[in-house]
């Protein structure tokens, strides 16, 4: 029993070294409800410079949207699956390559949860408010995402920060996709 306290304190302690207010996480700023088919917006760093751009794409039988770098290069491909019991969305790379796969879990009595089958690692849980913005990505030991709108005073802003050895891009996708389907 003191073991497992003492493992839990371990944890909450590298919690805070990597999400805390100096901690080492990665920071993106992200606007809450823009993201609609047909618009394009920007996801920014800590430091409000732009670092990439999610461009809806008009017109299409399903919800598509292409993330681009700074440069306009795709970087990944992000699709509504049709014809699912459950919301899901893919990502794909640039080449077409499936990234993951995030869908709605059929029954959530006390708060929402999600699931993310990655192609070549560990399938992520997403928990928490996600109404609200406030929530966390962890990959069954760990957390590696934390979204959440209380670090900003802007009204409909909310911020993404990821553990230093996740694929931003792939959270960040995963974060928009769940955006997408759950306040649709």
């Amino acid at each position: 029993m003191f073991d497992r306290a003492r493992e839990r304190r371990e944890q909450r302690r590298e919690e805070r070294e990597v999400f805390g207010i100096r901690g080492t996480a990665t920071r993106y700023r992200m606007r809450q409800n823009l993201i609609a088919i047909g618009d394009n917006f920007w996801i920014e760093n800590d430091r409000g410079e732009r670092t990439f751009k999610v461009d809806g794409k008009l017109l299409r039988v399903r919800d598509t949207l292409y993330f681009e770098d700074m440069q306009g290069k795709k970087l990944c491909k992000l699709q509504q699956k049709l014809l699912t019991i459950r919301d899901t969305m893919t990502v794909e790379s640039d080449k077409g390559e499936s990234l993951a796969t995030i869908k709605k879990a059929l029954i959530s009595p006390i708060r929402n949860r999600w699931t993310v089958k990655i192609g070549d690692g560990p399938d992520l849980d997403v928990k928490g408010n996600i109404l609200d913005f406030e929530y966390e990505i962890d990959d069954g030991d760990r957390k590696v995402a934390e979204i959440s709108k209380k670090w900003f005073r802007i009204a409909d802003t909310y911020g993404v920060q990821i553990e230093p050895s996740q694929n931003d891009l792939l959270i960040l996708a995963v974060t928009v996709a769940i955006d997408m389907m759950s306040h649709a």
